[in-house]
């Protein structure tokens, strides 16, 4: 086995596919969210519902990423440790990553939706933006952050899968 061999190989290209298509779409949310609010009406809400479901495809491949991170630490015949820095930044990173995206992310998300749907069910308001909409700035703006959150941890996390400090090699 170890890093030259087969499986360690193998389970790379995994790891590596898990992370591309799993954290790609939803480095994009922002986008899918501007060009929903630009839209707006039944357009904005098909924009939004379309990027809800590939978000929820994208979040299983998410949770693939540590499970064959941790196959490839066991793997290694011992090249690799848990205890190296750079492996354990990460997956302190991912976890905080993850939190955020529990506790900010997905329940901001699916209010948003909601309150899409119910805006666009109640017709147009009479004088005035109505109430969602003052809400969904402030979900908006939340979401906007957390992504941005999100996107920089990804980045040193994949900075830390380069780099490798504490590489005792």
């Amino acid at each position: 086995m170890g890093p030259n061999g087969g499986l360690y190989k193998a389970l790379l290209l995994l790891h590596i596919l898990a992370v591309v298509v799993g954290f790609g779409p939803l480095v994009l949310n922002g986008l899918y969210g501007a060009q929903a609010k630009k839209r707006q009406g039944e357009g904005g809400l098909a924009i939004g519902e379309a990027n809800h479901f590939v978000s929820e495809v994208a979040e299983k491949l998410v949770y693939a990423v540590p499970v064959l991170g941790i196959l490839l630490v066991l793997v290694s015949d011992g090249q690799i440790e848990f205890s190296e820095t750079w492996i354990s930044a990460s997956f302190v990173l991912y976890i905080i990553g993850i939190g955020i995206s529990h506790g900010v992310m997905r329940p901001s998300s699916k209010r948003m939706l909601g309150l899409s749907r119910d805006l666009l069910s109640s017709g147009p308001s009479a004088g005035g933006p109505p109430p969602q909409m003052a809400e969904m700035e402030k979900l908006g703006k939340k979401l906007a952050a957390g992504g941005m959150v999100l996107n920089l941890l990804l980045v040193v996390i994949i900075g830390l899968m380069i780099w490798q400090p504490g590489r005792g090699v």
